[in-house]
């Protein structure tokens, strides 16, 4: 038995699972990673199971593979919940900026408000569950624009998200990502957009996501989401792996915390297209009625 009472061996296993969630929050599997990375699977493997006394300059590959930062991989206190956006909005920030986010804290001035502009419904979710199929319902029968926020990538890019990942890897998709959703939401008309499973990575991106939309977290059973993937040919970043369905379902396990962020949920877990579709729209009833008319907005529901 491991002798968890010593702090290193604790320190390494902390280490460990860390280093296994950020990597199913990515969507990657241990292949992937050690590919990206230039690090043997068996290492990763060690490292994630707690053996693993890795360096500072190989754990610094690790999250750059990943596209993270690597103090998100050293084991710490647990930060507020939104840490990670605070962070983040800080690392851009110009002096000024600094300065008030200060003076906010200390509590000498008002902090800045959300965004209040209401852009519509966004579907979250891994895929497989369906986000495509019925946001293009939906946006239909409410007479909105349906977007997939993945094709909206590709075409600013001129590359596929393949391409991208390959070219510039996470950091670079997720830095394209949030562009593209700000682009957007600079349009300011009403949409249902449909995410990329990976979003509820980014902090910055899917605080966007979650303080523009009202989100719905499109889910089903994980052998539901796997079989939908496979009849679209699309095992992405999964395609060789043999343990494809444990890693989807580290992936849902590791993300369920994020999607629940939703305003609502919607299980298609059994549910043929058109029952999913209307249980979707008994979900978004409620936004068409209050929020949209709150934002003066009209909508073919209202």
């Amino acid at each position: 038995m491991t002798d968890t009472s010593d702090p290193e061996t604790g320190f390494l296993e902390a280490l460990g699972q860390r280093v296994r969630t950020m990597r199913a929050l990515r969507g990657m599997s241990r292949k992937v990673l050690a590919k990206v990375s230039g690090i043997s699977e068996r290492y990763i493997a060690q490292l994630e199971g707690g053996k693993g006394n890795v360096s500072i300059v190989l754990l610094r590959r690790v999250s750059n593979a990943m596209g993270a930062h690597l103090e998100d991989l050293i084991p710490a206190a647990e930060p507020a919940p939104d840490w990670a956006v605070i962070r983040d909005l800080l690392r851009k920030a110009t002096p000024a900026q600094i300065a008030q986010a200060k003076d906010a804290l200390a509590g000498s001035s008002h902090s800045t408000q959300r965004r209040s502009s209401f852009s519509g419904i966004a579907l979250i979710g891994l895929r497989g569950a369906g986000k495509s199929t019925l946001g293009k319902m939906l946006a239909k029968k409410i007479g909105w624009s349906f977007v997939e926020l993945n094709k909206e990538i590709e075409a600013q890019n001129g590359l596929s998200v393949a391409e991208i990942i390959a070219l510039y890897g996470q950091e670079g998709f997720r830095r394209m990502e949030q562009a593209a959703l700000g682009q957007l939401l600079s349009r300011k008309e009403l949409m249902v957009l449909a995410t990329g499973g990976g979003i509820v990575s980014e902090p910055l991106t899917f605080d966007l996501i979650l303080s523009s939309f009202y989100t719905i977290w499109v889910k089903a059973d994980p052998e539901e989401h796997m079989a939908r993937v496979r009849r679209q040919g699309d095992l992405r970043p999964m395609a060789d792996d043999r343990s494809a369905m444990a890693e989807l379902r580290n992936i849902l396990i590791s993300r369920e915390p994020l999607y629940a962020r939703a305003s609502a949920v919607v299980d298609t877990a059994g549910l043929s297209v058109d029952a999913a579709a209307a249980r979707l729209s008994d979900a978004v009833a409620p936004v068409l009625r209050s929020d949209a008319q709150a934002f003066g907005l009209r909508s073919a529901a209202s």
